[in-house]
């Protein structure tokens, strides 16, 4: 493996109070979301992509976040299979996952 990664992956897994407004990340799933997304990358042999989790990415309301460098392409990560071979096919060097980006 090398030190280099061609790609960086962040999860947001923060967790804020059941009763915030803004929600949080965390209760909507994110660390299995994460660790199916991690264990998918491995499985693909994408040794240069790092899947890490994050602490908040300020966007929980719209969350499960995620944002992908270098090129900082932010996603609302799905819970279910589709949504994650989609954003897997990111990548692995393919078309944005234009279904899953975040809105403004």
């Amino acid at each position: 493996m090398t030190n280099q990664f061609r790609m960086h992956v962040f999860v947001c897994t923060n967790e804020r109070p059941p009763e915030s407004s803004r929600g949080c990340c965390a209760a909507k799933n994110s660390l299995d979301i994460l660790t199916r997304l991690k264990r998918a990358a491995r499985a693909e042999g994408l040794e240069d992509v790092r899947v890490n989790k994050s602490g908040c990415l300020d966007h929980c309301e719209r969350g499960p976040s995620c944002v992908v460098y270098p090129e900082g392409t932010w996603y609302t990560l799905p819970d279910d299979d589709k949504g994650l071979r989609a954003v897997l096919e990111h990548l692995k060097g393919g078309e944005v996952a234009v279904d899953y980006l975040m809105g403004d």
